[in-house]
């Protein structure tokens, strides 16, 4: 009897220093919320509400349109307002009507390619190995694979972009993304639905050949975002990456692209410029930049 009751004593205190141990953790995540435990935390409620496929095709979907509108959003409204104009690269403005057509066929486009393009891609994810279940992969992986989805998107985006600008497919397909020649943030992804999945290629085959995990393809799919809307954004600010990170772009490597004939632009390059310096794609914008540099240092000896 006595070891009955010693039994069940045992197994009730298991419990409870379970329960404790469960409560802690919630407790750590609510209350002392580090990097990691905040996204074990979110990556643990999403798993447990939503399935795979509802997380990698609706959730991602979701993603993109928050960090897409929130990060360009505000572009339109210092184009606007006229706020912080001395950092922008071309002196006009697009109108508000151009401005709302923009906003108006992206979300058309996103919501009759984009989200169907994701739910249709889902298997091939999934096949691949994809997967969103615990645990995390490490940081050493994570970093490795976005460092290699920034290498392969940069070599498959730069042959894509300048096929698109040979003189039929330009004419027919990638012309519309140029129909402004004065970039805004949101422009970024302004573009024939043709363009969209061809160029949109060169985003998800690293991530879909690798299978990551899922909150590896969420990251890479926000960097990819950030730096497109930051590279048509119009402006060129002192803390742009480009004054700061080798080979990177930027918006004052793009503008360049957009504001020149199409056969005559260069500058073809996704993420990092390697691929134009490699081919020669960007001597016109080279020789702009030493000149403008070389003017600016004979004003600063003539005062």
């Amino acid at each position: 009897m006595a070891s009955i009751i010693e039994s069940s004593w045992l197994q009730a205190s298991e419990h409870v220093f379970q329960a404790t141990e469960s409560h802690l953790s919630m407790f750590e995540y609510m209350f002392l919320p580090s990097p990691q435990n905040v996204v074990l935390f979110t990556m643990q409620h999403l798993i447990t509400h939503f399935s795979d496929f509802q997380l990698a095709s609706l959730g991602s979907f979701l993603l993109h349109e928050s960090v897409f509108f929130l990060s360009g959003l505000p572009f339109i409204y210092l184009e606007r307002a006229g706020f912080l104009s001395k950092y922008k690269i071309q002196t006009k403005n697009n109108s508000p009507t151009a401005q709302e057509k923009c906003i108006t066929r992206l979300l058309f486009y996103h919501f009759s390619v984009n989200l169907p393009l994701m739910i249709v891609s889902y298997p091939v994810f999934r096949f691949m190995g994809m997967r969103s279940s615990l645990p995390l992969p490490s940081w050493k992986v994570v970093l490795t694979q976005i460092i290699f989805y920034f290498i392969l998107e940069d070599f498959v985006f730069y042959w894509g972009h300048r096929v698109l600008h040979t003189k039929w497919l330009y004419k027919h397909v990638h012309s519309v993304h140029h129909e402004y020649a004065i970039p805004f943030g949101l422009t970024s992804e302004y573009a024939h639905p043709v363009e969209i999945l061809f160029l949109g290629f060169a985003t998800i085959v690293g991530p879909a050949i690798t299978g990551p995990h899922l909150i590896t393809l969420w990251l890479w799919m926000v960097l990819r975002v950030l730096e497109t809307v930051e590279a048509h954004c119009g402006y060129h600010f002192p803390w742009s990456l480009s004054n700061f990170l080798p080979l990177y772009g930027g918006s004052d490597f793009h503008d360049y692209h957009h504001r020149l004939l199409y056969t005559k632009s260069g500058n073809y390059s996704s993420t990092f410029v390697y691929m134009d310096w490699i081919f020669g794609t960007d001597k016109g914008y080279r020789k702009l930049k030493a000149l403008k540099q070389n003017g600016a240092e004979d004003e600063r000896k003539q005062t």
